[in-house]
């Protein structure tokens, strides 16, 4: 586990002042560089020592048998796992004949800083060799979002007290070995030489690999290339093999004297396209690379980050380290959408192999809504690729008896790569959130050419699901039975409140687009009977509400189920998933994640002030977080109840899930979901956004210990800065001309912002409701303000 405050606090960098291998793994991928296409975990320059290799492409994996004990019906046959693709990070570096590893010698200075504004990696040692030959290293690594296929990396050597002779080795290597794997069923499965070559093209100063995978057939190339600077006679030469290509650098150098390489790589990958096609569209990338050269890479990458960040930075007063880790969390969320561009975003993102790299609900729940406000055309890609999918979620809607689309609970290429049924393919409440993320963007945009040609048919199949999953009791009421909600310890129920919201949000979204795009409808063989039923389904939704107990049950019955003893739960037990049965936890009163206070947010239109309060306290003392997806919620619903002061800790909690590696699998790759969550509590927490009614509101309330937040968000072509202080806020549009305005809601007032007019209220200081709620024992936040 990383230390608590392992990295100094400062806003605009994570830097590493010494290394630790105890954590190597860990920083690797805190220091991961990634543009949604290409991902290079954090790994030192030369390659060794490592926690946990990692060079990802996004969408290429390998398939793999889901062995199952009993056979059954509709089971998935085959998992997909992410590949570990060509290595073109090593640059090996030899003194005189001594290998430069952080392990031998003596080691007298190390630092690594992530720039968030600049968008690279910085590294720089100082190493004395057991020859007692000292050196100086520099590099720069940097993975472009201006130019989607190409990585580069600066590596400097300098002499510093004696003439030395230097070896570069600059590699592509394929199958890298991988350490086992753990027993833990969130980390990847390890996949044993999954690239078969197919084709090698040497040249003096590069060389292209080209693999296939064995099972699922898909092409990958890598190439690199180099600019060498050195003293004279500095030799270069290169050779290659089926699995890896050196490119080897030799001089001597002087006291002073340096080294300077540029290492250029490019990638890409198909499942359709010839060797010669993809082999040339990298080659043409690595052209396009050395063409803008080392400096102009870096000049369009600042570019690219000063109007991300312009547009999407969030401010804090009065708490540094939120204020780091939040911008942290930002750039991490822009790393894995960013260039995503019809291919989806995996809950590690490209940071790490963890859950085999594959997407979940968390895409669409928590990091589409902080893209849809900061970097829309993301939105619209990622929803593009689960449009490519629907065929696949169609098929599996038949397989299970169902029609319209069942979307997997887990997947890369669109198939369901769940095997397991309670909180897998029972995880229906997906669809809902496919739907939502559609309706906000739409919302949000006002792309309605968007929503004829991709959203209308994600919403109408959706919709289609829900009903046929769905039935009438005999009392006109509308249930799903038998299903999971976002909380996996109360699997397969009747009626979660979450999913039947949401469903029912669904069928209404669904029956309006149908309305704005009748004749885009009517080809997808919607008429206006199935409208009709669409919205009786969404008119009689049963929402499950405990008449004695004055909360809504988070499943039918919920509020009857035995108590967890969480009094003789040892702390060492946690997370329960991997110490306790499911059929123990399945029966009891004990919440993985916010269920209930995920609907209170997301659908907090449909419950009244009072019984959003009764209903957090109820649920805080049952939820016992043992996903990284609930702190934030938690911190946006105690936030709106008036318990800042937790909130503020929760908000901690989400933010700081990676930095301080709170769950102990930051190694398997960032948590982009939390990191996105740090955005959501402060932005739909402290400033109290919401956005369900076509137009947004805000209900602003700071903790003690914040003094100021301000944030931008992107609403139909305007920019809108929100500036929160103790006492008041200011709404301003940074954008728009002439009579440009927008309307929106301060604490229930209609406010109308004017270009150039800047709008203050007062934001009431209201009393909590009710006291303090108590969370289970030991599992309270960590506390960043004394509480009043």
């Amino acid at each position: 586990m990383i230390r608590e405050r392992a990295y100094p606090v400062e806003p605009w960098h994570v830097r590493e002042t010494r290394l630790d291998l105890d954590v190597l793994a860990q920083s690797e991928s805190v220091f991961a560089l990634a543009n949604g296409h290409v991902g290079l975990r954090g790994n030192l320059d030369e390659g060794e020592p490592h926690g946990l290799p990692g060079t990802y492409l996004n969408s290429f994996y390998e398939l793999r048998p889901l062995p199952y004990a009993e056979a059954g019906y509709g089971f998935p046959e085959s998992g997909q796992t992410v590949v570990n693709v060509t290595n073109g990070k090593p640059i090996r570096l030899l003194v005189d004949d001594e290998p430069f590893d952080v392990r031998y010698g003596n080691l007298l200075a190390h630092e690594r800083v992530l720039d968030l504004r600049a968008g690279t990696l910085h590294r720089s040692v100082e190493w004395c060799s057991p020859a007692s030959r000292r050196i100086r290293v520099r590099s720069t690594r940097v993975v472009s979002f201006t130019q989607r296929a190409i990585a580069a990396i600066e590596y400097e050597v300098e002499a510093v007290d004696a003439e030395v002779r230097l070896i570069l080795q600059s590699e592509l290597v394929a199958n890298e070995e991988l350490p086992p794997q753990s027993k833990d069923p969130r980390v990847a499965a390890v996949l044993n030489k999954p690239l078969q070559a197919e084709e090698r093209l040497i040249q003096p100063n590069g060389g292209l690999l080209i693999h296939r995978t064995k099972a699922s057939g898909l092409r990958v190339v890598a190439a690199m290339s180099h600019d060498i600077d050195g003293p004279p006679r500095t030799s270069v030469t290169t050779e290659g093999f089926e699995d890896w290509a050196r490119t080897t650098v030799t001089c001597d150098l002087q006291p002073g004297q340096k080294l300077r390489l540029v290492k250029y790589l490019a990638y890409g990958w198909s499942s359709q396209r010839s060797l010669p096609g993809l082999r040339d569209q990298v080659a043409a990338a690595l052209s396009g690379a050395r063409y803008s050269g080392w400096d102009g890479l870096l000049a369009e990458q600042r570019e690219f980050l000063d109007t991300f960040w312009d547009a999407s930075d969030v401010r804090v007063e009065g708490d540094s380290e939120v204020q780091q880790a939040v911008r942290f969390g930002l750039f991490h969320v822009l790393q894995a959408g960013a260039r995503a561009e019809l291919r989806p975003i995996g809950s590690k993102g490209l940071t790490g192999p963890g859950y085999d790299g594959h997407t979940f609900w968390d895409t669409e729940t928590f990091v589409l809504p902080v893209l849809t406000y900061t970097q829309p055309d993301a939105v619209a890609s990622a929803l593009r690729w689960r449009h490519a999918t629907l065929d696949l979620a169609q098929d599996r809607a038949r397989t299970l008896g169902l029609r319209g689309a069942a979307f997997p609970w887990r997947t890369i290429r669109g198939q369901e790569c769940s095997a397991y049924w309670p909180a897998g393919t029972a995880g229906f409440h997906i669809g809902a959130d496919i739907a939502d993320a559609v309706r906000r963007y739409v919302q949000a945009t006002g792309d309605l050419e968007f929503e004829r040609e991709v959203g209308l048919e994600l919403l109408v199949e959706t919709a289609r699901l829900w009903r046929s999953l769905g039935h009438h009791d005999r009392y006109g009421k509308f249930h799903l039975d038998g299903i999971t909600g976002p909380d996996e310890y109360t699997a397969v129920k009747n009626d979660n409140v979450y999913t039947n919201l949401m469903a029912q949000r669904n069928l209404l979204a669904a029956a309006e687009a149908v309305g704005r795009h009748s004749e885009a409808a009517w080809r997808l063989g919607v008429d206006d009977e199935e409208t009709a039923s669409w919205r009786d389904a969404a008119a009689d939704m049963h929402i499950p509400y405990d008449e004695d107990l004055g909360v809504h049950p988070q499943v039918e019955g919920f509020t009857r189920f035995q108590e967890w003893d969480f009094a003789n739960t040892p702390p060492e037990q946690y997370p329960l998933l991997l110490n306790y049965p499911y059929f123990d936890l399945y029966r009891k009163q004990v919440v993985k994640q916010a269920d209930l206070v995920l609907a209170m947010h997301w659908r907090g239109d449909a419950f009244t002030p009072e019984q959003k309060a009764r209903n957090f306290a109820y649920y805080e003392r049952r939820t016992v977080r043992d996903s990284s997806l609930s702190a934030c919620t938690q911190s946006v619903m105690a936030a709106e109840v008036g318990h800042l002061e937790l909130a503020h800790d929760y908000l901690g909690e989400a933010a700081l899930m990676d930095l301080h590696d709170l769950n102990q699998n930051t190694r398997d790759g960032v948590h982009v979901a939390s990191l996105a969550g740090a955005w959501i509590a402060l932005v739909g927490g402290f400033g109290g956004m919401r956005d369900h009614d076509e137009m947004l509101s805000f209900a602003p309330r700071l903790p003690s210990r914040i003094d100021r937040l301000e944030f931008s968000l992107m609403w139909r072509g305007l920019r809108l800065r929100v500036d929160v202080r103790q006492d008041e806020t200011t709404y301003s549009l940074r954008n728009g001309e002439g009579d440009a305005a927008l309307e929106l809601h301060h604490h229930g007032e209609l406010v109308l912002i004017s270009s150039g007019k800047p709008e203050t209220r007062p934001n009431p200081h209201l009393a909590p409701a009710g006291p303090p709620p108590q969370q289970p024992p030991g599992r309270a936040p960590v506390r960043r303000a004394a509480h009043a």
